[in-house]
């Protein structure tokens, strides 16, 4: 009660002001963090610094001795700024090994990721004994796939993220007429197409290298074309609950375990893929073939993450980006090789056979043991990586193995990520990111489809290499983009930017699109088709770009911000909203296109919604990982552009706050402020 009552005389008998949303660090916390927070000119987006916040009355100060006594040391909790120097950063050879080994299943990953294209691409198709003509001639007459049948569509393909890539949807349904909305197509049992497909075997023309694949083996066309979309969306299902559910299991057991079993149960069911009987049965595995695949691409993301200093950590990251791109592009020279759908799924899962060797030769994540307070598991993974090093204990200049041989004794704190829930701003920087990831990769399928459906009459595009070519193309040109801008504006400035081009291009793709086409209608107004469809191709490109951009950064900034102790789950919250915003394209073509303008519309919606949004995430860039969960609840956000040099800002740093309660005891017993005070308590120069 004394100690109680000294507090309120000095501060004038006041509570300490609450934390502000999104602060920094209290001063005592410096060390476990590094100082995020800035100065930032008049109208800027910092917020104030807070105080520590008050401790509950009664019994205060003897709480407050309980949790310092039971708090581990600052030094330990600070991995970037003591543990990684002392082994070296990414300077060592181990290091570097470990990274390595996480860039070389990014080959693996690619491949699986687009084996959608090749093994559920739907060719064209002519009923056995009319000949290879009709099917030409079907072709010739509505430039579809398919001996008209226009209820058909071609597959789903998803496109490139920072661990895994992807190429665009693309959907030849078409009708006779123009315009930005695609007519409806006719059901397969009314005038012509019922009598096309009155038919009991059929012949195949496949485009992607395979003599065989999964449509031509069960003959997946006509009554039976909406299994194709099925067996499409059964991956990513499978992706999606993979995401959640590793996520939070990687958090709680370790990195380490997750990457190993899911290696293992995707051996066992990616190589009966290719024994399946039916397309049932083929439709089931590839959920749980997804569901695994999520966990390798989950943990080697936030192992990569883990392993790396503050200025390398994106470009480890793109590098896999660029390796998993490699997949994308081979990919079809590896069908052609194979010729059977059956020996093209085995090839692309065998490849996982030499990650078995990961359980021997790659450790946990040194970071998540010192977050979740395994110190003994650390202490002799941490002698692991000096012995690897040849590096000598005299190197340990800040005493981190003396401080971590006081803490051996104590028991592992572990968080799952429905904690979450109770804070502040580290759920809300979540969610944006979730929201970004959703509708990046949602959109992007409008402006895929835009691009290769029937309103754009681009002869390139009907060739299947030139489609998958160029989906490619565009993918790798946004990581190129995302490079230099994200080194200039940082991960918010980039995501920002590139969330302005996403939504300039979906307004003017869906507004000046339709004025052109009403202008095209009179004859003296000089506009054609032909200019409508070089619009369209321009936005589309422009939005496939950026919308590419936005869920790799989305990804890749949740996995900064997200503290170490509950990573894995928030990268798979994010990467879920991504698989849910590429579910819409599967889901739209099993419905005949139907509401796809609705979809586009609500969408571009979405994008305007993620730049007012954006402004809220705080700047990584350079920042050390917020470790637990008060870090990552209280990491800054700083404002998009600087200050300029000598202005004075209007809110007040950490340090500053001390004296500014001061100020007012000063003017409420006295005359005025001290000499050399201003009004915001900053010292006048």
């Amino acid at each position: 009660m004394a100690i109680d009552r000294r507090r309120d005389t000095a501060g004038g008998g006041r509570q300490p002001p609450p934390a502000e949303e999104n602060g920094s660090l209290p001063p005592g916390d410096a060390a476990a963090s590094a100082p995020l927070g800035g100065r930032a000119g008049p109208g800027s987006s910092v917020e104030i610094q807070p105080l520590p916040p008050p401790h509950p009355a009664g019994g205060s100060a003897h709480s407050s001795c309980c949790s310092a006594a039971a708090a581990p040391s600052l030094l330990l909790l600070d991995y970037d700024g003591s543990v990684l120097p002392f082994l070296g950063g990414l300077g060592g050879s181990y290091q570097k090994t470990l990274v390595l080994l996480t860039w070389i299943p990014a080959l693996f990953i690619g491949f699986s990721q687009f084996s959608d294209s090749f093994l559920l691409d739907q060719p064209n198709f002519w009923c056995r004994g009319a000949g290879k003509g009709a099917e030409v001639a079907g072709a010739t007459v509505t430039g579809r796939w398919g001996d008209m049948s226009n209820w058909t569509s071609p597959p789903t393909t998803p496109f490139f993220t920072a661990a895994w890539g992807a190429a665009g949807n693309r959907s030849n349904s078409s009708g006779p007429d123009g315009g930005d909305t695609p007519p409806l197509p006719s059901p397969p049992d009314k005038g012509d197409n019922a009598s096309n497909c009155d038919c009991h075997a059929w012949d195949y023309g496949i485009r992607t290298g395979l003599v065989q694949n999964v449509v031509s083996k069960w003959d997946l066309v006509c009554d039976n074309a909406w299994k194709v979309h099925i067996a499409k969306f059964s991956l990513l299902v499978g992706l999606i609950f993979g995401y959640l559910i590793t996520g939070c299991i990687a958090d709680w057991v370790g990195r380490r375990p997750v990457l190993l079993f899911s290696i293992i149960f995707i051996l066992i069911f990616g190589l009966t893929v290719a024994l399946s009987v039916n397309v049932t049965m083929f439709s089931t595995l590839r959920f749980f073939e997804g569901f695994c695949l999520a966990g390798i691409i989950l943990t080697l993301y936030a192992l990569r993450i883990e392993l790396c200093p503050p200025g390398k950590r994106f470009m480890i990251t793109m590098v896999a980006s660029f390796v998993a791109m490699a997949g994308q592009f081979l990919m079809p020279g590896l069908a052609a090789l194979c010729r059977d759908w059956q020996v093209l799924q085995a090839l692309i899962i065998c490849p996982f056979l030499l990650m078995l060797l990961y359980w021997s030769i790659f450790p946990e994540s040194l970071r998540w043991l010192m977050a979740t307070q395994q110190f003994e598991s650390a202490k002799k993974l941490i002698l692991h990586f000096t012995q690897k090093n040849c590096m000598s204990p005299e190197s340990d200049i800040k005493g981190v193995m003396p401080e971590l041989e006081k803490e051996l004794s104590r028991r592992p704190k572990k968080v799952c990520i429905v904690k979450v829930v109770g804070t502040r701003n580290l759920w809300k920087n979540i969610v944006v990111l979730c929201v970004n990831s959703l509708t990046g990769y949602g959109i992007h399928h409008c402006f895929a489809r835009s691009m290769m459906g029937h309103e754009v009459k681009v002869p390139l595009l009907e060739n299947f290499y030139a489609d998958y070519y160029t989906m490619a193309s565009i993918a790798l040109a946004s990581c190129l983009a995302m490079c230099v801008v994200v080194r200039f504006l940082g991960r918010r400035g980039g995501l920002l930017l590139f969330m302005i081009l996403t939504a300039l291009a979906s307004l003017l793709q869906l507004g000046l699109l339709n004025l052109i086409g009403k202008y095209s209608q009179h004859p003296d107004s000089g506009m054609s088709d032909s200019v409508k469809d070089k619009f369209s191709i321009a936005f589309s490109i422009v939005g496939m770009f950026a919308s590419h951009a936005v869920g790799s950064l989305s990804v890749f900034f949740c996995a900064e911000i997200t503290p170490t102790v509950i990573r894995c789950g928030g990268l798979g919250l994010v990467l879920a909203s991504a698989g849910f915003g590429m579910l819409t394209a599967p889901i739209i073509e099993l419905h005949n296109q139907k509401g796809y303008f609705l979809h586009h519309i609500i969408f571009a919606c979405c994008t305007l919604i993620c730049i007012i949004c954006i402004l809220l995430l705080p700047e990584s860039r350079d920042q050390n990982l917020p470790e637990n969960i008060f870090n990552g609840e209280h990491y800054t956000r700083q404002p998009l552009l600087p200050h300029k040099k000598g202005e004075q800002p209007l809110l007040l740093t950490n340090a500053e706050l001390k004296d500014y309660s001061g100020l007012h005891d000063t003017a409420a017993t006295g005359d005025g402020l001290p000499e050399g005070a201003t009004a915001n308590g900053m010292k006048s120069m």
